[in-house]
């Protein structure tokens, strides 16, 4: 007898519901978030059991592993692809449980991708090497504000980058801007240390794969872009087109029509938000060096503005890095911008 479980994980505890072929309840328990009190429970229905289904949510790393090491097939729920059915769930923990095992049984399930656990530390390392370069560039902005507004100068962040307290006291005159200012350049000084150390310990745990080398020859991609590219990718094979990477991406415009009209606004976090990070930074770098990237960024600001201008070229770098990747060939100019 075939058997489908659904999980609604909480941060304390589980709701764990299991139906059979025919859609009957045949074992449905709230269990606290300990994996020998769970294995224990599920083991009568293990031999049967064609799949579990859990939504990813923030933790659901334990319990994924700790079933998946003990043979249970493990299918992760893309919250994302639930939303169309929302309102049809009922707002309580067993139906949602339920919900997720009728959906694997009837295999309708939108599923994720459950990255391979030993790889997985170093990507999440590089996650937060991104939160602390967000972070820097926060204390960048409110230091280049600061020094305008006072003082009608600008600085760029690489001179910013270069100061120290003495030269922060130059600036300004009044004590508390300059507590302000060196406030700034303290967290800007740390977060910078930081995350050098993060990229060290990423580059020396690993390395870049032989089909993601040719990464490098995009221009705007160094080796950490490359590597955080190639963590969050994974296997480019289960992207079946390049339209499906570039939308994980979060690269496409996420808008609904009817009758080629525009009837709203989809959903604009359907994807990967660090591989959005990458590539709008790799676009960034582009316009910088790369003649080309930079008549493109400029044509389309021209046009429209600049944050939809990067993006815009964010977009084209992820179908660039698509077929890099599928055809494992090197970056041409050329095929990109003509």
């Amino acid at each position: 007898m075939a058997l489908y479980a659904g999980i609604d994980l909480h941060s304390n505890n589980g709701y764990y519901g299991i139906l059979d072929e025919a859609d009957h309840r045949v074992f449905k328990k709230r269990l606290p978030n300990d994996l020998s009190v769970i294995l224990t429970a599920l083991e009568p229905f293990r031999p049967d059991l064609v799949g579990v289904a859990i939504e990813s949510t923030y933790n659901w790393y334990w319990l994924v592993d700790g079933l998946m090491e003990r043979g249970y097939p493990m299918h992760l729920a893309n919250p994302a692809g639930l939303e169309p059915y929302y309102g049809l769930k009922l707002a309580d923990d067993q139906h949602d449980a339920f919900f997720l095992a009728h959906l694997l049984r009837l295999g309708l399930l939108p599923e994720g991708y459950i990255y391979p656990k030993a790889e997985r530390p170093v990507r999440d390392l590089l996650r937060r090497r991104m939160g602390l370069v967000q972070q820097r560039t926060s204390q960048l902005l409110s230091f280049q504000t600061l020094v305008t507004r006072e003082t009608g100068q600008s600085l760029s962040s690489n001179r910013i980058k270069q100061l120290h307290d003495a030269d922060v006291a130059e600036l300004f005159q009044e004590e508390h801007l300059v507590l302000a200012g060196q406030t700034n350049l303290a967290l800007i000084h740390f977060l910078t240390d930081q995350i050098r150390a993060l990229e060290k310990a990423v580059v020396s745990q690993v390395q870049l794969k032989p089909e993601y080398e040719l990464l490098l020859t995009i221009p705007g991609i160094g080796k950490i872009l490359a590597l955080t590219i190639m963590l969050e990718t994974g296997p480019i094979a289960r992207f079946p087109r390049v339209g499906d990477y570039t939308s994980y991406c979060r690269c496409v415009e996420a808008k609904r029509t009817s009758n080629q009209k525009k009837k709203g606004q989809n959903n604009a976090k359907n994807g990967n938000r660090y591989l959005a990070w990458a590539f709008v930074e790799g676009a960034n770098f582009a316009a910088r060096y790369c003649p080309q990237a930079q008549s493109f960024v400029q044509r389309k600001t021209a046009q429209k503005n600049r944050c939809v201008a990067v993006k815009a070229l964010a977009s084209k770098l992820t179908k660039a890095a698509y077929f890099i990747l599928r055809d494992q060939v090197e970056f041409e100019v050329k095929k990109l911008f003509g």
